[in-house]
């Protein structure tokens, strides 16, 4: 039987969820409606090989017209860094909202890969291209 993450209002719980690949996409750090405590919840309560974050973690389109970085923004962010420092592989797939990262496509920063795009392979060999789609 799979662990369900114990809900977000809920006192803290050693309940870890183990998994091969996790995919975050559209978070808008940097606005307002973005809902880092949830992610921060989800963050500790998962165990992952591979991390995909697929675009618009950052949202470039917003911070310039109005700055906007509360703390938990921040520790989202250095959350994310402390999965790839402890082994998990972090794999970001910028998206049109932080488009400036595709400058450092083929870099490597905190141990967060920059790619164009990825094939990922699952566990009975299927082939998944990952993407943001907004080249499309």
């Amino acid at each position: 039987m799979t662990p369900v993450l114990p809900a977000a209002d809920a006192p803290d719980s050693d309940a870890t969820l183990h998994v091969r690949t996790v995919w975050i996409s559209d978070l808008h750090l940097g606005t307002p409606g973005c809902q880092a405590q949830a992610l921060l919840h989800f963050l500790r309560h998962v165990e992952c090989e591979t991390l995909f974050l697929v675009g618009d973690i950052i949202d470039g389109w917003q911070l310039r017209r109005s700055w906007y970085w509360p703390q938990a923004h921040n520790d989202v962010v250095q959350k994310l860094l402390r999965k790839a420092r402890k082994g998990t592989r972090v794999i970001f797939v910028p998206g049109n909202h932080d488009e400036f990262a595709r400058k450092y496509v083929q870099h490597t920063f905190g141990g967060v890969e920059v790619v164009d795009d990825w094939i990922h392979v699952t566990a009975d060999g299927c082939l998944l291209w990952v993407t943001h789609g907004d080249l499309f």
